[in-house]
């Protein structure tokens, strides 16, 4: 083993080292998942619970290298432009979010409402790609935002389909979320048995949602879904649309590449 090497597996250099990367992991995850709030350094250093001297030395440093950015005041955090840059090329460079993008906005096309893809991350799924209806009174960007696994069509039809444990803490979004685990059991055992998941307004008021895993690796990562508006909604309509997620599934999983290749 070389110098070099003796040096960087040395116990107490590689223990700082570990320490080091975990707290900055750390701080870039309690940012995103603020959705968009920055964050002071007292709130940061008690979520932490560090000395705000160490956190705001990796912060500092942080900035300095555009992966957090500090409001005109000094007090205020929120992710940097360089997030922004190696995000996106997560999304260029997976294999399958590059295959299921197109399909996905094919049958946007033929079905003119909100479709996502999404990928499961423990507890709560992320979304990686949407294509919204042309009749969304809003344009509304998801893509990296996440969800609670359990209040999602997206997130029941993975949990149907990996056979997880069920979420330890089961949030209320709506008045409609399922947050009794044996109601949630059922209702998942019910997404296995019919083959989809349904959510009706568990994540968000006026919006019932259809999710089918998609199954080309193993475990299953990564799920579709069709928004639909409940004023647009009708048997007939669901229907319609089931089909349509379907033979979109069976498209991806057709031409997605074999699992481990890129």
């Amino acid at each position: 083993m070389s110098a070099e090497q003796d040096e960087l597996t040395a116990p107490g250099r590689r223990l700082g080292d570990v320490k080091s990367a975990v707290r900055t992991m750390q701080v870039l995850e309690l940012l995103a998942d603020r959705g968009g709030v920055p964050a002071r350094l007292r709130d940061l250093s008690d979520q932490l619970d560090a000395p705000r001297s160490s956190v705001h030395a990796l912060l500092r440093t942080l900035e300095s290298h555009g992966w957090v950015r500090n409001d005109a005041s000094g007090s205020l955090y929120a992710l940097g432009i360089k997030s922004l840059v190696v995000g996106t090329a997560f999304l260029d460079a997976d294999p399958y979010v590059r295959v299921v993008r197109p399909v996905l906005a094919r049958l946007r096309e033929r079905i003119d409402e909100t479709v996502h893809l999404a990928r499961i991350d423990g507890e709560r799924v992320v979304y990686l790609s949407t294509h919204q209806s042309s009749r969304d009174a809003r344009p509304i960007s998801r893509i990296g935002r996440w969800l609670p696994a359990h209040s999602s069509g997206l997130g029941k039809a993975l949990l149907a389909a990996r056979q997880d444990p069920l979420p330890a803490e089961l949030v209320a979004l709506t008045p409609h979320t399922l947050t009794d685990p044996a109601a949630l059991g059922a209702d998942i055992e019910e997404t296995r048995r019919r083959g989809y998941a349904l959510d009706v307004e568990e994540n968000a008021p006026g919006l019932r949602c259809l999710g089918l895993a998609l199954r080309y690796t193993d475990p299953v990562q990564d799920a579709i879904s069709c928004s639909i508006p409940t004023e647009r909604h009708t048997p007939e309509r669901e229907a319609a649309i089931l089909d349509a997620l379907r033979a979109a599934r069976a498209e991806i999983e057709d031409i997605a590449p074999k699992q481990g290749t890129f």
